[in-house]
């Protein structure tokens, strides 16, 4: 009989939430991780005093009152609102697109001036889109696309927009009220404490190994479990078999700054084109921090190369079918469950993970 019933690739958020069912369900289970701590991408540093989003922001939301409630049942959230802003060459606009930024950029005041003028922006592109930013001209208009999506859009995926495909923009959001809160869902905000506290309390009750590389030790890891959830790459799983899958990845510069308030906001997007970092997180207003130093982080897009995180898959039709060919071979594997957004090679929000992972825990232990 085998020591474990549950091996568990990767501790980000599919995996501890699998995990957290898997125990309360009177399972066993070893969770093995490749960094040094757990948490994947949630993980959080704190650094005197303040929450450091390690690997980006992340801020939480949804409409699923039963994911709500189960997030609380391990952390307490506050009531942080993410209301970010746009910085395009010194002029500030607020996000996402809404009155205020409509004020800012015509001079308009009602919602009738502001849908007029967008209206006849839109009216250039009188066709089928054909790319990215013909697509984005018919969502919002010139004035929008040039200011506040064509730089940080080019920058993100390191190439011009009319390079790419028209379906990676299906919607914006245009609202024609002054609200400047970012999601429409009912529910959002940051553990108390950083998301450390929610992984954390996840993952009680089961025995974690850091350090580890699945793929490069799978005879010995094989050998501890009955049943495994894989939440990493799909294509190296397989070994490449088919080619690998292009992401788009990150990197972060993070500073400590001798003030209490450097931006004024947790995230400002800046959205030219000659600015090299897309965004700068100062992290400290996500939980409302009184410390007299602050710590901001410049994230920079860069082309994934093989030893670096893979943050974003690219949404294309030849990755889309490479996938789909791993996907069949996954299908039909009877001892491995696989989850979460490189496993899956799909963008998700944590709301839609946890989800994902309450259902395939569901699934796998009736």
């Amino acid at each position: 009989m085998k020591k474990y019933d549950y091996l568990i690739v990767g501790s980000g958020l599919f995996g501890a939430v699998f995990a957290r069912y898997a125990v309360d369900n009177g399972k066993s289970c070893l969770v093995i991780e490749k960094r040094s701590h757990p948490g994947g991408n949630l993980y959080c540093k704190n650094i005197n005093g303040i929450n450091v989003h390690e690997y980006g922001a992340h801020i939480f939301h949804t409409n699923n009152r039963r994911v709500w409630e189960y997030v609380n049942r391990y952390a307490e959230f506050n009531r942080y609102t993410n209301s970010p802003i746009a910085n395009y060459k010194g002029e500030i606009y607020n996000l996402p697109f809404n009155m205020n930024t409509f004020s800012r950029m015509w001079g308009v005041v009602t919602p009738e001036q502001a849908r007029k003028k967008i209206d006849q922006q839109k009216s250039v592109i009188d066709h089928e889109p054909r790319n990215l930013e013909e697509q984005a001209i018919r969502l919002v208009g010139v004035d929008i696309y040039n200011k506040l999506i064509k730089g940080y859009t080019e920058k993100q995926w390191g190439r011009d927009c009319s390079q790419l495909p028209a379906f990676i923009i299906k919607r914006l959001p245009v609202r024609y009220t002054y609200d400047n809160n970012y999601f429409n869902d009912r529910y959002q905000g940051i553990p108390i404490g950083g998301y450390n506290v929610l992984i954390d309390a996840l993952l009680e009750g089961c025995d974690i190994e850091f350090g580890v590389d699945y793929n490069k030790n799978r005879e010995k890891y094989d050998a501890v479990a009955d049943k495994m959830v894989y939440t990493g790459t799909i294509d190296s799983y397989y070994n490449y078999r088919f080619g690998k899958l292009e992401y788009r990845s990150l990197r972060f510069e993070t500073v400590e700054l001798d003030t209490d308030n450097y931006q004024g906001v947790a995230v400002v997007n800046y959205t030219d084109r000659e600015t090299p970092f897309t965004r700068i997180i100062e992290h400290k207003h996500f939980e409302y921090g009184e410390q007299p130093i602050t710590i901001i982080t410049r994230e920079y897009p860069a082309e994934w190369q093989g030893d670096m995180e893979p943050y974003y898959p690219v949404n294309d039709e030849m990755n889309q079918a490479l996938y789909h060919k791993y996907a069949e071979l996954a299908a039909n594997e009877l001892r491995t469950v696989f989850g979460g957004r490189l496993a899956e090679y799909k963008y998700y929000d944590m709301d839609k993970v946890i989800e994902s992972a309450l259902l395939k825990a569901e699934q796998e232990l009736v």
